[in-house]
C-alpha cells in the first residue's frame, strides 16, 4: 500500500518541509533574480526550524515569492475567480472558457499551477516570517476539510507552516480554531 503523502508530511521536520518548498520554487525564484544554492536553501531551512532567520537573505526572497503569489492570483482573477473560488470550482464549471481539448488542458494547467503556487508560496512566505498571505493557508485548509473531509498535500503543508509559526501543537484537537484565531488576530 502506498503511503498517504499528506499524512507523510506530518512527520517531516520543519527544516525538511522548508527545503522541499525551496526546491519547488528554485527555478521560479531564479526567474525573479533570486538564485539559491542547495547549501543556501539548506541553511535557511535549518534557520527556519531554529526560529533564527538570516534576515538579509530572507529579505531578498520575500519580494520574489510575493510577486509569484500575486501573479498567480492575477491568473485566477483573469478567470473571474478568487483563490477560494478557484479551489471550489471544477473545470466543468468553466465550460464558457474553453472550446477545445487544448483550451481545456491549457486552462486546467494554468488554474492548477496558480493554486499550487499560491498555497505553497504562502506556506514558504509564512515560514520565512512574512504573513501577508497567511489567509491563503486557512482557505486551502478549510476547502479541503469541507470538500474532502481531510487535507491534501498542499493543505497539509499549509497546516504545518501555520501551526509552526503560530506555535500550535499539531495534535491539539482545536488546532483549526486556534489557527483561525491566530490569523485573524495578526
Amino acid at each position: 500500500m502506498r503511503p498517504d503523502r499528506a499524512t507523510n508530511i506530518e512527520s517531516w521536520g520543519i527544516d525538511a518541509l522548508t527545503l522541499i518548498l525551496f526546491r519547488q520554487f528554485k527555478r521560479l525564484l531564479a526567474d525573479k533574480g533570486v538564485n539559491l544554492t542547495d547549501s543556501e536553501m539548506q541553511a535557511i531551512a535549518d534557520a527556519v526550524a531554529k526560529r533564527d532567520l538570516p534576515t538579509e537573505r530572507v529579505q531578498m526572497i520575500i519580494p520574489a515569492l510575493d510577486a509569484l503569489i500575486s501573479e498567480s492570483l492575477a491568473v485566477l482573477a483573469g478567470y473571474g475567480l478568487s483563490f477560494a473560488q478557484s479551489l471550489a470550482t471544477d473545470m466543468t464549471d468553466l465550460t464558457h472558457l474553453w472550446n477545445t481539448t487544448a483550451d481545456f488542458l491549457s486552462i486546467a494547467n494554468e488554474k492548477g499551477n496558480a493554486e499550487i503556487r499560491i498555497s505553497a508560496g504562502s506556506a514558504l512566505m509564512t515560514l520565512l516570517g512574512d504573513y501577508r498571505h497567511v489567509n491563503h493557508l486557512i482557505i486551502a485548509i478549510e476547502h479541503d476539510i469541507q470538500a474532502l473531509g481531510t487535507l491534501d498535500v498542499d493543505a497539509m503543508i499549509g497546516k504545518r507552516a501555520l501551526l509552526f509559526v503560530a506555535r500550535i501543537a499539531s495534535p491539539d484537537p482545536n488546532w483549526l480554531d486556534k489557527a483561525r484565531a491566530w490569523v485573524t488576530s495578526g
